[in-house]
Order: C-alpha cells, then sequence, then structure tokens
C-alpha cells in the first residue's frame, strides 16, 4: 500500500479533530506494536517512520507518544545500534516529540505536550547516558539528531539535564570530546556565539583562579580551535587574543599555585600551542595561519608572560615551566622577528638585571629535573634553527678565560655574558656532575653550529688554557670536548660496569656536537685529526661491545666524516689512510654494521620531531600538575627521564641527517676503492738499469715489468670494485643510489680493461699490417727480378736461335762445296764447321749453368716468399699467376722450329 496515501487517509480520519483522543491513542499504540513486536525490518522502518510524521505534526499524537512511546524507543536506541536507518528515525522521532507542533495556543489548565515530553526524558539518568553514547556513532545524521535532542532538553530541563550529566560518569568528557575532529560541529557553535559565551563565563569565574568550570571552558575552547583554521581566523579576528592572554597574567604578590590554577594555567598553554602549531595540523601549502598567530600573541604581549612563568617564576611547578619554555620556542620558530623580540628581552629588576637567553642557558646549565632542560635546550634549538646571524651573535661571546675566571661559579654573576657561561660549562672540572654541565653545554653548543660553516670555524679558534702549566701551551676547545667523551668512558661504577649518565646520555650528546661540527667542515676535521689518539680512540669506541649500539653507531658516522670531508695529502691523516686503519682494524663489513644496527634500533625507528605532545586533556592535566622538582634518579628504563631525553636528542630531523649522511659516506669509500693512491713511495729495483745492460735489453725489461704492472692495477681495481660492492651489500643501505655507484666503478674497471685490450690487439693489427706490406713489397721487388731474368732468357734464347741458323746456313754451304768437288776444302769446312759448333756448345752451356743457378736461387725465393704470404692468408698463387705462362709458350715455339728444320 502506498505510504502517502495511507498516511493521508488515517491522519484525516483519525486526527481530523482534537476530540478523536481515543483514536490517537489507539494508532500510535498500533504503530509502537508494529515497531517492538514486527517480524519485517521494512514494516518496522514504515512504522517508525509514520510514527515520526504523525508525532511532528499533530498535538494528539505527541501527547500520546508520551504516555506510551519511550520505552519502545529507548529499546531500540540500546538494541538496534547497527540498524543506522531504524537509529536515525527513532532520534528524529523523539526530537519531534519534545518539540512544540504547530498547534493553537493552550490555555493555562492543558498539557503541554513537548514539555512533558522533555521531563519524562530527562527524569531518567539512564536515559541521558544512552543518549551521550550516541555522540560516539559514525553516522552524522544520528550525531544531529542526538545534539538537537540533547538542546531542546536543555531548553525544556536544563537544572534536570545538567544534573544528570554531572553525575554521568564522563558526561562531561564525551560532549566536549564530541567537538573534536568534528569541524561541521565546531563551525556551527562558533557562528553561534560560542567564543563569547566562554571567555564571559571564564571572566565571571575569576580566570586561571577559577575552578572546574574554567577548566571545562577552556578544554572546550581547545577543542573548537583544534585542527580547525577557519575557527582560529574567527577568534583572532572577532573577539581578538586578549582575553586569552589575560589569563596568563599572575595576580598578587605570593603568587601560589594550587593544583586547580595550574590545570588551569596549562589548559591555556596548551591553546596557545595549538595556535602557533597550526601549520603543523593543516596543509602547510596554505596561507601560514599559524605564522600570523605568533606575531599577533607576541605583539600582545604574550612572551612577557610566558618568560615570567617559565623563567622567572621558579616557584611555579615543573610542568607548568616546561610547558611556558616549549610555548616560546613554539613562538619564534621561524619567525624572525619574534626571534629578534626575544634576543632582546631582559629579566631581572635593575641593578640585577640580564638577557633572556642568557637566563634560559642558567636553567640549562643547573636545573635540576631532565624536563626542565629539556624544554629550555628546545627554546635556543628554535632560536638557532635557520638563523644564521644570531648563531653569529652568540658565538661571537665565545672567548677564552682566565684560570680564575672559569673556576668562579656563573650562578654569582649575572653580568657574565652568554658566551662565558657556555664555555664555563664545557669546560667544568672532571666530578660527575661538572661532566652533565658539559654534556649539556655541549648540546647548546650543537645548535650553535648546525648547518654555519662561519660559527664552526670561529669556534676552531677558541683556544683554552691548559689545566697546569706543565702540559704546555693552550688547548683547542674540540680536543677538550674529546677529552671529556674519554673521561666518560673511563668512568666505571663499583660493579665495573659504565657509568648510568656516561652510557646513556653523555656518549650521544657529545659525539652528536662533534658530528654537526665536523660535518661539511675540512677545517675541523683536519683539528679533530692533529691529535693522533683521537683516531685510536674513534676506532675502539666503534668497535667497543660494551658499548650502546647507538654509541657505537655514532662513531661510526664521526669516522665517515674524517673520510668524506677529508682535505688533507699528510700521510697517516688523509682519506686513504683513515680507510685503510678502518679496513685493518675494525673490517669495513663490520664497520657498516654498525649504521644498520643503529638505525634499526627503537630510537631511530621510533624518532618523532622535537617535543611531540599530545593534546591535553582533563586527565593528564591533573598528573602534570602534581609533577614536583625530584632528583634524578641513577635508575634507567625505557620510562625513565633520561630515556626519553635521549629521544629527544635523536629526534626525527636528526635521525634524517645521519641517515643522509650514512649514505655519503658508503659512497665516499667505495669511491675511495675504485680509485686507490697513484703515488709510488718507493722505486722498484727492476726500474734501475743494471750495470752492462745495453739500452735496448733495458727497454724491453721495463715495457715487460710496466705491462706486469698494468695486469695488476687492473685485477686490483677489480678486486676493490667487487669489494666495494659487496660492502655495499652487506650495509644494506640505500640501493637506488649507491649500487650504480658501485656498479659504475665495477663498469669502469672492465671499459678500462677492455680499452686496454683493444689498444693491444690494434697495436698487433698495424704491426702486421707493416709486415704484410714490406712481403708485398718484397714480393714485387722479386716479381721484378723474375721478369729481368725471363727477359735475359728469352734474349739467350735469340741468341742461340741465331747461332742455330748460322750453323744452319754454314752446313748448307758446306754441302754445296761438297757437290763442287773440292776434298780438302771440305775438309776444312768440316773442321772449322766442328770448331764453331764446339764454341757455340761452349757458350750456350756455360751461360745455361749460371741460368740455372740463378733460377734455382731464385725459385727459393720464391717458395719461402709463397709460405709467408700463405701465413699472412694471402694467396701467392694468384700473385705467381702468369708468371712462367710467357716462358712455356716461348719454349714451345723454339721446339716446333726445331722439329721443322730436322
Amino acid at each position: 500500500m502506498d505510504f502517502v496515501s495511507k498516511y493521508q487517509g488515517v491522519v484525516g480520519r483519525v486526527f481530523g479533530n482534537d476530540n478523536s483522543t481515543s483514536d490517537d491513542d489507539s494508532y500510535v499504540e498500533r504503530l509502537l506494536d508494529r515497531i517492538s513486536n514486527g517480524t519485517l525490518a521494512d514494516d518496522r522502518r514504515n512504522a517508525m517512520a509514520e510514527l515520526q510524521s504523525i508525532v511532528a505534526e499533530s498535538y494528539a499524537a505527541q501527547l500520546a507518544f508520551g504516555a506510551m512511546g519511550f520505552p519502545v524507543l529507548l529499546s531500540v536506541l540500546k538494541e538496534e545500534r547497527d540498524d543506522v536507518e531504524m537509529l536515525r528515525a527513532a532520534i528524529e522521532t523523539l526530537v519531534s516529540a519534545v518539540s512544540p507542533t504547530q498547534h493553537p495556543k493552550l490555555s493555562k489548565n492543558e498539557v503541554q505536550p513537548a514539555l512533558m515530553n522533555s521531563d519524562l526524558l530527562s527524569r531518567e539518568v539512564e536515559n541521558i547516558s544512552l543518549l551521550l553514547s550516541l555522540l560516539s556513532e559514525e553516522d552524522f545524521y544520528i550525531r544531529y539528531y542526538t545534539l538537537q535532542l540533547l538542546t531542546a532538553l536543555l531548553t525544556k530541563s536544563p537544572t534536570r539535564l545538567q544534573e544528570a550529566i554531572l553525575t554521568i560518569p564522563r558526561g562531561i568528557t564525551r560532549l566536549v570530546d564530541m567537538l573534536m575532529d568534528r569541524e561541521e560541529i565546531q563551525k556551527i557553535l562558533v557562528f553561534e556565539g560560542a567564543f563569547e559565551k566562554i571567555f564571559s563565563i571564564i571572566i565571571e569565574e575569576g580566570g586561571s583562579e577559577g575552578g572546574v568550570v574554567v577548566q571545562d571552558c577552556l578544554e572546550l575552547l581547545n577543542n573548537l580551535l583544534r585542527n580547525n583554521t577557519s575557527n582560529q581566523v574567527l577568534l583572532r579576528e572577532t573577539i581578538g587574543f586578549d582575553p586569552l592572554v589575560s589569563i596568563l597574567k599572575l595576580r598578587g604578590t605570593t603568587y601560589k599555585f594550587t593544583q586547580q590554577k595550574t590545570i588551569n594555567l596549562l589548559s591555556v598553554l596548551d591553546t596557545i600551542t595549538l595556535l602557533v602549531n597550526a601549520d603543523l595540523q593543516t596543509d602547510t601549502g596554505r596561507d601560514s595561519n599559524g605564522l600570523t598567530n605568533r606575531t599577533v600573541l607576541v605583539q600582545k604581549k604574550v612572551l612577557d608572560y610566558l618568560l615570567m612563568l617559565g623563567v622567572e617564576s621558579q616557584w611555579a611547578p615543573v610542568a607548568l615551566r616546561c610547558m611556558a619554555l616549549r610555548c616560546i620556542a613554539d613562538l619564534v620558530i621561524d619567525h624572525a622577528k619574534n626571534r629578534d623580540v626575544l634576543a632582546s628581552k631582559l629579566l631581572g629588576e635593575e641593578p640585577q638585571v640580564e638577557p633572556a637567553l642568557n637566563s634560559i642557558l642558567r636553567i640549562i646549565l643547573r636545573a635540576s629535573s631532565t624536563q626542565e632542560f629539556v624544554a629550555a635546550d628546545y627554546v635556543l634549538k628554535n632560536f638557532c634553527e635557520k638563523n644564521p646571524d644570531g648563531q653569529s651573535m652568540l658565538v661571537s661571546s665565545l672567548h677564552p678565560q682566565s684560570s680564575s675566571t672559569v673556576r668562579s661559579p656563573f650562578e654569582e654573576d649575572v653580568n657574565a655574558s652568554f658566551g662565558s657561561m657556555l664555555l664555563h660549562g664545557l669546560t667544568s672540572s672532571e666530578s660527575d656532575d661538572d661532566v652533565e654541565i658539559c654534556c649539556r653545554a655541549a648540546s647548546v653548543l650543537s645548535h650553535l653550529l648546525k648547518d654555519n660553516i662561519q660559527c664552526k670555524e670561529t669556534v676552531l679558534q677558541v683556544e683554552l688554557e691548559a689545566p697546569t702549566r706543565s702540559l704546555g701551551g693552550a688547548e683547542p676547545l674540540m680536543h677538550r670536548l674529546v677529552k671529556y667523551l674519554a673521561l666518560v668512558s673511563s668512568k666505571k661504577s663499583e660493579d665495573g660496569k659504565a657509568s648510568t649518565f656516561g652510557s646513556v646520555y653523555s656518549y650521544p650528546v657529545i659525539l652528536k656536537l662533534l658530528i654537526i661540527w665536523l660535518f661539511d667542515c675540512p677545517p675541523a676535521v683536519e683539528c679533530f685529526l692533529n691529535s693522533h689518539p683521537h683516531l685510536t680512540y674513534l676506532l675502539e669506541l666503534t668497535s667497543d661491545q660494551t658499548a650502546t649500539v647507538c654509541v657505537r653507531g655514532l662513531a661510526a658516522v664521526l669516522l665517515g666524516e674524517c673520510i668524506s670531508y677529508n682535505k688533507t695529502i699528510d700521510n697517516g691523516k688523509n682519506a686513504f689512510s683513515i680507510v685503510d686503519a678502518v679496513s685493518q682494524k675494525i673490517g669495513l663489513t663490520s664497520y657498516f654494521s654498525k649504521f644498520n644496527e643503529m638505525q634499526n634500533s627503537s630510537l631511530f625507528t621510533s624518532a618523532k620531531p622535537s617535543l611531540t605532545r599530545k593534546p591535553l586533556s582533563r586527565s593528564n592535566a591533573a598528573s602534570m600538575s602534581e609533577i614536583e622538582n625530584v632528583e634524578e634518579d641513577d635508575s634507567i628504563d625505557p620510562n625513565s627521564d633520561d630515556y626519553s631525553m635521549l629521544a629527544m636528542v635523536f629526534d626525527s630531523q636528526f635521525v634524517d641527517f645521519v641517515k643522509r649522511l650514512d649514505a655519503k659516506i658508503r659512497e665516499q669509500i667505495v669511491e675511495i676503492y675504485s680509485h686507490p693512491k697513484t703515488q709510488v713511495a718507493v722505486v722498484p729495483a727492476e726500474l734501475e738499469q743494471k750495470s752492462g745492460e745495453i739500452d735496448e735489453e733495458y727497454i724491453q725489461r721495463l715495457k715487460r715489468f710496466v705491462e706486469k704492472q698494468c695486469l695488476e692495477i687492473q685485477e686490483l681495481l677489480s678486486r676493490n670494485a667487487t669489494l666495494a660492492e659487496d660492502l655495499a651489500r652487506v650495509g644494506g643501505s640505500e640501493p637506488s643510489q649507491l649500487e650504480r655507484k658501485v656498479s659504475a666503478g665495477s663498469e669502469r674497471v672492465q671499459v678500462e680493461t677492455l680499452r686496454r685490450d683493444l689498444h693491444e690487439t690494434s697495436q698487433r693489427l698495424e704491426a702486421l699490417k707493416a709486415e704484410k706490406s714490406r712481403i708485398e713489397a718484397e714480393a714485387s721487388m722479386h716479381q721484378s727480378a723474375a721478369s729481368k731474368m725471363e727477359s735475359d732468357l728469352k734474349s739467350l734464347s735469340a741468341a742461340y736461335n741465331s747461332l742455330e741458323e748460322v750453323n744452319f746456313q754454314l752446313e748448307r754451304e758446306v754441302k754445296a762445296l761438297k757437290s763442287g768437288g773440292s776434298v780438302p776444302a771440305s775438309a776444312d769446312i768440316e773442321a772449322i764447321k766442328a770448331e764453331a759448333r764446339e764454341e757455340a756448345q761452349r757458350e750456350s752451356e756455360a751461360e745455361l749453368n749460371d741460368l740455372l743457378v740463378c733460377l734455382g736461387q731464385e725459385q727459393s725465393k720464391v717458395e719461402k716468399l709463397s709460405a709467408r704470404l700463405s701465413e699472412l692468408g694471402v694467396d701467392a698463387a694468384a700473385l705467381l699467376d702468369g708468371i712462367g705462362e710467357d716462358m712455356g709458350l716461348d719454349g714451345d715455339d723454339d721446339d716446333e722450329e726445331e722439329d721443322e728444320e730436322d
């Protein structure tokens, strides 16, 4: 059945007039029965929606619902929390039940349903507790309708509702927590005038001197401002920060701090923290709301009140002083004008006045509680961050002092400069307490030197008087700090273990100072290495198994800086020598493992930004107000103050810095292994010319020596590149950049080897080409000689033929003479002919013998040349092709002529 038509029909029939009271009760009862006993979820939801509509529209239905409907709907709120749609409809129905309907004005004697229903709902404390529990639901409309319902109850039954909320455990806390991370509700309250009401209540209750109500108002204020930039801007531009700052004013002459007053002041300081750290909680790309808040707060003289609470009011509780100091630090970070204001502040009364920074340094050096030291140190850290001018100003006051001045207690001299107090702390005597002061002063000095090369070089020039004249001249400040570092390690307790303070706190602080000092500062590295025992001690500390993981890791980082930023060329102190020392005394694999162990430690993996704080709540505010000044205890556990302070030293900023430095150190060591030293310290004996050795033999021996050295160098480079690659893998550093460097070194060695092989092959090829040209020239020369001999042979053959022809002519003449009949003449002719034949034969034989000898020699040469050409891959037959063909043809012609003559 259609819900709209059904609704219209039923309403018109049952609630058409105000006299149908029995019908009202009957119809509401049926709807409640369907909601309570229905089996189908859709039917129950439809019944709830219909009930809500009727109760919102009808006076009679609202009155009937109050008589019987609350138990049913409260049961739905308790038992059906998973059905969001049903839950929404139930709460909306309750809102309709306590809201006035459009009904003619009632007489005084008539019952007002909305007022009656509000009284019925707020009468039971359990009902209010159930409604408060709905504020934690994820669905927005459930929270929204619940707040509407509570607002309606507050309007009609304020006293009963307030009593119920105060009776319920954590009732106020649930309401206040509703505002955290609920931006839409925060904005609604702010636009409804929440800020004005909050501050008016605070003023009526007496400000910080007020009671719990002031605390509730301040907690509500903080929840409205937390993570909400628009509300912070609205507060700043409407009411302003004056009412907030005025709460910090200390009234009266005794300055008594009760627990409630302390809690109220802590809440105000938490509000200031929210305002000045707004950039860290919102999008940093937006216009800096936090920067504007810092500017306005300092213009409202908030620094004066914070300095009074944190520095001058030493009777104030420790928690209050610490939080005031942290607020000062948050006000000056990344704000040049606020830093200048802080630097110009003077504390005390005439004539005992001193700069505020000097007073903060005194707290650092003499505070009995670790929390107060950490908070004051945080102020100087933020003051020096990205503030080179401020760093230079403080460093310029570091001047050497006479022994009498150094030994005088700095607490007695308010006219002492910042630098003189700091040097006093750095150069204290060797007792346990003074070593702790030295470490605190070292923490301050690390802030002065961070990212400031000029300040690092200036402090290198600070020289201290020797403790006794017998020790010689002045001593560099850096050397004194290294001496204190060694002093801490030498202090043992009665059971032989390292002292608590030395093992947990002193080592990391002094090592952190040295790491910051040597970073990107070759003069500082040279000063550190000028004393040979420093390197030896550092090598021992890196491999000391009794030291903590972080101490060994920081010592390894300091060693790496002595390699990476080492510009000296002196043997024993240069980067190559230090790498050799590390390799021999620690082993490179073990050395790199120190980095991994430190970075896997809990201090590194859990590193957070400096002094990260949780929102102040009622419970932790009460616990903080009870913290008193207590003497430091010698026991160490993860929850102790020393361990917490150690976590502050290893904040996320320093941890990231060490990780980047680790990658650079690994890269530098790989580079050194890939390019070892090229200087030759001793000339080998093989390079000297031996007595009686001719120059040619000496040159050949030198050539063999150089070739051998080249092979050894290539093998060494290859081994070093492989070793560096293995070390980098064992080290476990960032593979993206370091492994590329390592593979590049290995590839460079391979390329050099291939280039050398190619050069040698090219040289051999050029030699073979020259040899081939020489052989071809010789072959051509011999070919010319063979051609000449062939020509001579042809001439000889022609002469022989001519002789044969003459002989033949003579024989014919002899025959003719014989036919003429003269015998003696014939005998003479025969004799002459025989003699001529013999002479010609002798001449021919001699020439033939000579020719055969020549031909034999040439044939031998041709055979040798043919063999050599074959070795070189040249076709000898092609070169000799055609040389003997002419001779063969000529010989055939001669034979044919002889045959014809015969």
